[in-house]
């Protein structure tokens, strides 16, 4: 969402100095670094060392803002559900009815897959590489998938669906595999599979 993303998109580079403008502040400028490498190359491919040079600030600094690399995978985890969470928010805003709310959604995933750079979701992603599950990493991950599901779920709900937790099921096995369909290398398929498999059970709800 997300993924979404789980922005709902891929963040932008980090910020860097522009003529005569200061940078980000450090910290900041950290956790936007970690976003772009960690989502572009791996949480673990990507070294503290690589987040030092790329993020412009001292070995000092890093460890003052984050004690861990594991505590700056956390963060990097926690904004990415953040702003699927306020993703959501903005559909209770911008959308009267569950359904309008769940066809939007779909329609920001299939635009998500279909842009340069998508590399899948960066919880799934993660999650592949930390699978102890009292692992504060691992912990992330899933308070994130908790909430993502149970708010799928209260769509489907709204929606009159006489089994809501089994669409929600339905719905994220379409969309994880449409996320992996198009980091595979065919996003065109994945959008449309994803869509069918949604409207499938769009068309249950109320029976």
């Amino acid at each position: 969402m997300v993924e979404l993303m789980e922005t709902i998109r891929p963040t932008s580079a980090p910020p860097r100095a522009v003529s005569g403008a200061p940078l980000a502040h450090a910290r900041v400028r950290i956790l936007a670094t970690a976003d772009d490498l960690f989502y572009r190359e791996g949480v673990h491919t990507v070294g503290v060392d690589r987040i030092i040079g790329d993020a412009h600030v001292t070995k000092a600094t890093f460890y003052k803002y984050y004690r861990s690399k594991d505590a700056l995978i956390v963060a990097y985890l926690n904004g990415r559900d953040k702003r699927v969470r306020e993703f959501f928010a903005s559909l209770e805003a911008d959308f009267d009815t569950p359904e309008q709310r769940l066809r939007r959604l779909v329609a920001e995933i299939s635009e998500q897959v279909m842009q340069d750079g998508f590399r899948g979701c960066p919880f799934i992603n993660a999650a592949a590489q930390f699978t102890e599950p009292q692992h504060p990493v691992r912990e992330a991950i899933t308070a994130h998938r908790e909430w993502y599901i149970a708010a799928v779920e209260d769509l489907f709900r709204g929606m009159g669906h006489v089994r809501p937790g089994d669409a929600a099921d339905d719905f994220f096995l379409a969309r994880d595999g449409a996320f992996a369909f198009a980091n595979l290398g065919d996003p065109i398929a994945a959008h449309a599979a994803l869509q069918r498999a949604t409207w499938r059970l769009i068309d249950q709800t109320g029976q």
